[in-house]
Parts: C-alpha cells; structure tokens; sequence
C-alpha cells in the first residue's frame, strides 16, 4: 500500500525548490502539481491552490492561520532530524511546534514556506 499526501501551495515553483533543498526528489505529474518523493511508498503531492480545490468540496484550510494535519517524517537518529530541521529553516521554513526529547524520542518541527506543519521524529533505542 501507498501513501499519497496532497496539500495545497500558493507558488509551486517555489515550493519545489523547497523540498529540493531538503534533499528530497521531485517527481513532475502534470499541470500545477509535483510529487514529493519520500519513500518508495509515500509521496507528498503538491498542488497549486486552485488545482488542489478542483478536487474538494470545502473549503480550504490556511495553514498559516490553523492546523489540520502535522506531517511527521521517521528518521534513524538525532542528527538526522537536527540536519534536515536545519535544512528547512534555512531553506525559509519557520519553527513550529514543541522540541521533544524525553525519554526515548526526539523530534523537532517545522512549517513549510505556505504554512504546513512538519516534524522530525527518531525513536531513540534505549542504552543496553
């Protein structure tokens, strides 16, 4: 099974070169759209505004005004999560959300440049 994420994204130019600079290819599906590809089993569609509410019967949420969905990215280990964070706040992406670090998780967040709450999560094992 797959896993597709559609969100909508006021200039797609930009936001391509966006996930780019987070290291992330980008697969091209048509008019007002690019495929983020995370994994061979999930992709991230992004869509211009207008084309993403061709498909929907509500409205649109601002996401710079409300959340509706964090999208969460597994990673292998600390580091990974602080380079790719880094990455998008460079990238022009803001902070959001809460840094996690009890226990055994630590996770950092982010919102994208039209507002899209991302975190980065790894699952620390405990010390044998």
């Amino acid at each position: 099974m797959q896993l597709f994420v559609n969100l909508p994204v006021r200039d797609l130019d930009r936001s391509k070169k966006f996930f780019t600079e987070l290291g992330f290819n980008l697969f091209g599906m048509g008019e007002g759209m690019a495929s983020v590809v995370i994994n061979e089993e999930t992709q991230v569609m992004i869509l211009t505004e207008p084309l993403f509410a061709s498909y929907i019967t509500k409205e649109t949420t601002d996401a710079e005004k409300s959340t509706e969905a964090i999208l969460v990215l597994g990673l292998e280990n600390p580091a990974a999560v602080d380079a790719l964070v880094d990455k998008a706040l460079a990238a022009g992406a803001t902070p959001a959300g809460v840094k996690q670090e009890p226990g055994f998780r630590y996770q950092r967040g982010f919102a994208d440049l039209d507002g899209h709450h991302w975190e980065a999560l790894c699952l620390v094992q405990p010390a044998s």
